[in-house]
């Protein structure tokens, strides 16, 4: 196929760029079940702020490392759904993450060394 105008044709790329983009961010259930190692440690960052880096948290903060997975995912599910008091952000900020999510960063966590 010959391209009549080849700069037309190329001032789009960045917008099929973007699209495809846009419709790999959209991950249906099935895609979610399927995150890659780079996309939890990317979503453990997130935690870093307050329970340190790798969860080994400073003290007075409490830290995820090492900590069993099913024990954090059932306190972040806890949070999710409004179980646990509102006394931090963790209600909010659970409510982000979607039930995959939430058992891969607690399976990251759970083989971090205390």
């Amino acid at each position: 196929m010959k391209l009549k105008n080849k700069k037309w044709t190329l001032g789009l790329w960045p917008v099929v760029m973007a699209t495809w983009a846009c419709t790999l961010a959209v991950q249906t259930p099935a895609q979610a079940q399927s995150l890659t190692a780079l996309h939890v440690r990317s979503l453990a960052a997130s935690c870093s702020a307050c329970h340190g880096t790798n969860g080994q948290a400073q003290p007075g903060m409490i830290g995820l490392a090492g900590v069993p997975q099913e024990v954090t995912a059932q306190k972040m599910r806890d949070f999710k759904a409004g179980r646990l008091p509102a006394a931090t952000v963790m209600h909010q900020l659970a409510k982000g993450y979607t039930d995959d999510e939430i058992i891969a960063i607690a399976a990251y966590f759970a083989a971090q060394k205390k």
